[in-house]
């Protein structure tokens, strides 16, 4: 499965970014994944090419891209729970920086280079993120909401605007979305509350707390990692992806 590495023109520059899909047949429905936040590293290019071997095209931009090409902070092969301290210090002044202005900015640059591509088949997008990406993901689905028919968050802090923003963005959201939630981010009631909101918005949804995980359980670099969780995270997305996007 071939990784390309692309520039994205965006109002701020160049974004460096990579995008995965098959050699094989097309063009593919496209994808838009957004990475977590320690940012592009090689689990990324993993995941991507899974997901790809799917019979999807996968862009990746790197999120933190005016702050430098990635790795933006250097990364160990493995992120243990004693050097996270450390990185997450580092790393929050970029997740900070990144304002709402920004967001919606580079998630127009992004599906604009996206469906522009010639690999990529004309028809709906999927947006999927995981951790804060979960939560750009959701935004890109509500500021896109007549072009993206598939959105999905893993250990994202999707409520974390509080109940107006959380109302404001779900009542722009027309896609299919599933969430799953890291049991150490969201408790039952808070679960409960945030279904709550999907259904007064009148959102199609599944939005679960996969049991026994932490935060960043789908990344196999990381002591959160958690194999079955990140199998039960497949299991979720590609349904949704096959209902929702069309297959040449």
């Amino acid at each position: 499965m071939p990784i390309r590495a692309l520039q994205i023109p965006t109002a701020d520059g160049p974004a460096d970014a990579f995008a995965a899909f098959p050699e094989q047949g097309g063009p593919h429905p496209g994808i838009l994944m957004y990475m977590d936040g320690f940012g592009i590293r090689p689990v990324l290019r993993q995941m991507a090419r899974e997901l790809a071997g799917h019979g999807y095209y996968v862009l990746v931009p790197n999120v933190f891209h005016r702050h430098g090409p990635a790795p933006v902070i250097e990364l160990p092969e493995h992120i243990g729970e004693g050097a996270r301290p450390a990185l997450i210090a580092r790393l929050m002044p970029l997740i900070e920086a990144h304002t709402d202005e920004r967001v919606l900015s580079d998630a127009d640059a992004y599906l604009r280079f996206l469906t522009s591509r010639p690999e990529v088949a004309a028809g709906p997008v999927a947006v999927t993120g995981y951790c804060f990406g979960g939560l750009l993901a959701m935004r890109t689905a509500a500021a896109h909401s007549g072009q993206v028919a598939a959105v999905a968050g893993f250990h994202g802090p999707v409520g974390g605007g509080g109940p107006e923003g959380l109302h404001r963005l779900l009542s722009r959201i027309t896609a299919e979305v599933h969430l799953g939630h890291a049991e150490s981010d969201l408790t039952p009631e808070a679960l409960g509350e945030l279904d709550q909101a999907l259904r007064a918005a009148g959102v199609d949804y599944t939005s679960e707390i996969y049991p026994g995980t932490v935060h960043g359980f789908t990344m196999s670099d990381t002591d959160a990692f958690d194999p079955a969780a990140l199998q039960r995270h497949w299991d979720r997305l590609l349904p949704l992806l096959g209902r929702t996007l069309t297959k040449s």
